[in-house]
């Protein structure tokens, strides 16, 4: 797709990253159900909702709702790999919400592998939005 000149591929017509940031907050409202959902789990078997794990769990699904608005920074992948460590930490304490994090950790680093591989399709040209003709 490249011609010898060593010119840029084109610039695609629309942001592929902004499509997939609308991936990403749909998944961050997913998750934030998901551990919302998990309260009931932690007053049955752990310390009650009104303990630490209880707030910690409500913490954390506020946390990602709050995310879903600042994909765009560079840092937001990181925090969400952090909440996704808080969710692990719960291993000790509730292994029930570990898994959780377990399984949404799985999703997000597939989630960043295809981020990647999305950019470097752009640099490279090979988007079908970048295809002329």
């Amino acid at each position: 797709m490249s011609d010898d000149t060593g010119q840029q591929p084109p610039a695609p017509a629309k942001d592929p990253m902004k499509g997939f940031r609308g991936v990403q907050a749909g998944t961050l409202v997913i998750e934030a159900i998901v551990v919302g959902l998990a309260l009931p789990v932690v007053a049955t078997l752990g310390s009650g909702i009104t303990s630490v794990q209880g707030w910690t769990i409500i913490a954390i699904a506020v946390a990602l709702l709050a995310l879903c608005g600042m994909l765009r920074r560079p840092w937001a992948s990181w925090v969400i790999l952090a909440l996704h460590a808080g969710l692990l930490a719960f291993v000790v304490a509730l292994p029930a919400i570990a898994v959780i994090g377990v399984v949404f950790i799985a999703v997000w680093l597939w989630l960043m592998w295809l981020r990647r591989d999305v950019a470097r399709r752009m640099a490279q040209g090979r988007l079908p939005s970048q295809q002329q003709g």
